[in-house]
């Protein structure tokens, strides 16, 4: 099913349009915890029921509110930080992704791509995902760095057997493309780009 994850910024319909135009049957829709009204949500999703697209809700979590958020959904997300060794070892996420995005400089004879062994082994063991961000190549300012991390993380993901997630994680609805774009995209940077999320 071709599905895509995405963090809506109060458009959740144009999403779903775009979505459904591009041959989408699923969106996860990604709710910083703090902010979550479910009224307020359910209500948006009404307008989208006739859009033919499945709808699931998860929630981007930090360490404060990880355990709360633990007992209301299943499927929890980080964005990567310096406390990324935690949230593998919780056992309570489903995902984590941005490990390329945090800007530090790179090293003589490696990039600095924020993922390593130890992480990816701490990952596979709890079935915890690596998830790749498509929109963030659409728009760096370097796509040439941001790249040869997401190369590099791949191939650490690949040797350790750890599931990968790629997907959009945007809040503009045009940052959508269809699914063999991206996956034509991932398949030059080193995997078959199959998200099973």
């Amino acid at each position: 099913m071709v599905s895509d994850i995405i963090i809506p910024k109060n458009n959740e319909t144009e999403f779903a349009e775009i979505a459904s135009k591009l041959g989408y049957k699923k969106l996860y829709f990604l709710y910083d915890f703090d902010g979550y009204n479910e009224e307020k949500i359910q209500k948006k999703f009404e307008a989208i029921e006739n859009k033919k697209i499945n709808i699931e809700t998860g929630f981007l979590v930090n360490q404060k509110n990880l355990g709360k958020a633990a007992k209301k959904s299943r499927f929890l997300v980080v964005k990567s930080s310096e406390k990324d060794r935690f949230f593998i070892e919780s056992k309570k996420i489903k995902l984590i992704y941005g490990f390329e995005e945090l800007y530090k400089k790179d090293y003589l004879h490696q990039r600095a791509s924020g993922l390593n062994h130890v992480l990816c082994e701490l990952a596979r063991k709890n079935k915890v995902e690596v998830g790749f961000s498509y929109s963030s190549i659409i728009n760096s300012k370097n796509n040439a760095l941001l790249m040869g991390r997401i190369m590099q993380n791949l191939g650490l993901c690949r040797k350790y057997k750890v599931n990968i997630a790629v997907a959009s994680f945007s809040s503009n609805p045009f940052d959508l493309r269809h699914h063999h774009d991206i996956a034509s995209l991932f398949k030059l940077l080193g995997t078959d780009a199959k998200n099973n999320f």
